[in-house]
């Protein structure tokens, strides 16, 4: 049996029926010239012969005796590929569009818990004769870095399928379900182990935090004279439904990164940057706009480069998006030197921010504050610490494969939550940067979040407009692998690097060419 960590279980307890809280990739594929198969059967078969490859495809949840003690995992020798693998037609004319709408509607249900907690579907229909390929996965089993750890092993780097290694055969003592007394036997050896851990980290823990308050106050200043208090009131801050809206953008990453350099920044201050300005348009258009500045509740990963486990090791730091200042360039120092902080904190806090808590009765305590936080409308009410959540996965270089087939693009689908409906993640894949918007339908409906994609086009317009902007940069030795602005910082401000013209891809229109943005998004761009 293998413990779920504090974090992992927190995403089941804090999880409702208006808060799926999976983690989701939406990819393309281009099918082999001449295909005449069923890629949603070959689909079937090679994830049959790799499901032993990684524990999350073959394992599910125990849950304790009158929910005293976190669950754990427990190997499940009977997984149902034809549950799991699903296929999806769409309606002609299968636009992209209409891909994201089936997509969003796909993400608002909850996976089933007696089972291994993750769905495949295989959708065709598209007018340009590519196959898509949604999946979820809970994010209690893995997080964004661990998931394309993930990518590694399901996926090819050729056309070409490799062979793997077929199973052994495991003989297990227990039986299909773990008696009461194994279970709070396993729950009390657990929760003594992690309060071992908790008194020998004392001595570390007081030192890190001695030297992050010490970064906060020789830091300060660069905050525009204060700290990050509590966030201003938006649409965005409320209670939210099961209902998702999503949309999709796609950037070249090479000229995003010159682009980041040249203006005087790294990718993670553009990307921050972009979002700041976008959401600053959207609610400006709406006479909604706070007249203190946003600010972006970001995810910090916290795991080493050499850390391909199937968990969750993130925590999350603020960043202020300065949507109260209109000169963009005065906007883009300010984020930098937010974020820039925010990674100086983080460095120092390290070692002690992937400490587990043991909760006695976490489940069923945790779980009846989420429902009656979600349905009693304090998110409306109660003042709010992030207005939005923004992350970036660093995704891997190359071109993958599947059953034989190229991937073209692997956009995020990310997790919303009350008080912060509104999600923007963005991932690196094979020299593009893929945005995924995921939101709640009540609080941005699908047309909003395409019309938020395309004042995302005009904001890096109106940024490569910009001339050199001058930004401090601080080198920070930390891993951080689930956002924008914490990434270590790329270039110094001095260094001159031509930007050039972005070729902004929304989604592919044909099998070698990227679809032009829609008429919105053009006009969002010309605006």
């Amino acid at each position: 049996m293998d413990h779920l960590s504090s974090v992992d279980a927190s995403y089941l307890h804090l999880e409702t029926p208006e808060t799926p809280t999976h983690i989701g990739s939406l990819m393309l594929f281009e099918l082999p010239d001449g295909y005449t198969g069923d890629f949603y059967e070959d689909v079937k078969a090679v994830l049959a012969k790799r499901l032993h490859l990684c524990s999350l495809f073959h394992r599910k949840l125990a849950q304790m005796p009158f929910e005293l003690a976190d669950p754990i995992w427990v190997e499940d020798d009977d997984v149902d590929l034809d549950y799991h693998v699903r296929s999806h037609t769409l309606r002609k004319p299968g636009t992209m569009a209409q891909l994201e709408q089936v997509v969003a509607r796909l993400h608002s249900s909850l996976l089933d818990r007696s089972r291994p907690l993750w769905e495949v579907y295989v959708i065709d229909g598209l007018e340009n004769g590519q196959i898509a390929y949604y999946t979820k996965v809970h994010h209690s089993t893995i997080d964004g870095k661990a998931a394309v750890e993930m990518g590694k092993v399901l996926y090819d780097i050729s056309p070409e399928i490799r062979e793997v290694r077929p199973p052994r055969r495991t003989r297990r003592n227990h039986s299909y379900q773990l008696g009461v007394v194994e279970l709070l036997q396993a729950a009390f050896s657990n929760t003594g182990k992690l309060y071992s851990e908790i008194v020998a980290m004392w001595p570390t823990a007081i030192k890190a935090v001695g030297m992050a308050s010490s970064t906060v106050v020789t830091r300060k200043l660069t905050q525009r004279g204060r700290g990050l208090g509590l966030a201003p009131k938006t649409i965005f801050n409320t209670s939210i439904t099961n209902q998702r809206s999503f949309s999709t953008l796609s950037l070249p990453f090479d000229d995003v990164k010159a682009l980041s350099k040249r203006v005087g920044g790294t990718v993670n201050t553009l990307v921050m940057a972009m979002c700041s300005g976008a959401l600053r348009r959207f609610l400006q258009e709406r006479n909604l706009l706070p007249d203190t500045s946003l600010i972006a509740m970001v995810p910090v990963s916290l795991r080493g480069e050499d850390d391909a486990s199937m968990n969750n090791q993130v925590s999350a730091v603020r960043v202020d998006l300065a949507t109260d200042i209109p000169d963009l360039s005065e906007r883009f120092k300010a984020i930098h030197a937010s974020s820039e902080s925010a990674k100086a904190v983080v460095r120092e806090l390290k070692p002690v921010l992937g400490a587990q808590i043991p909760v006695f009765g976490a489940p069923w305590l945790l779980s009846g504050i989420a429902t009656l936080f979600g349905r009693s409308g304090l998110p409306s009410r109660m003042p709010a610490v992030a207005n939005v959540l923004i992350s970036n996965v660093p995704g891997l270089p190359r071109p993958l494969y599947m059953a034989g087939a190229r991937m073209v693009h692997y956009y995020p689908v990310a997790v919303p939550y009350h008080s912060l409906a509104v999600n923007i993640t963005v991932q690196s894949y094979a020299g593009s940067m893929e945005f995924g918007i995921t939101a709640c339908r009540h609080v941005l409906s699908q047309e909003e979040c395409q019309e938020l994609i395309g004042h995302l086009v005009a904001e890096l317009e109106a940024i490569r407009q910009l001339e050199d902007v001058q930004t401090d940069m601080v080198q920070a030795q930390v891993s951080v692998a689930d956002q924008p602005s914490m990434q270590v910082a790329e270039t110094t401000a001095d260094e001159d690097v031509p930007g050039s013209n972005l070729d902004v891809r929304r989604a592919p229109a044909s099998k070698r060419s990227a679809r032009k943005p829609d008429a919105d998004t053009r006009q969002a761009s010309e605006a």
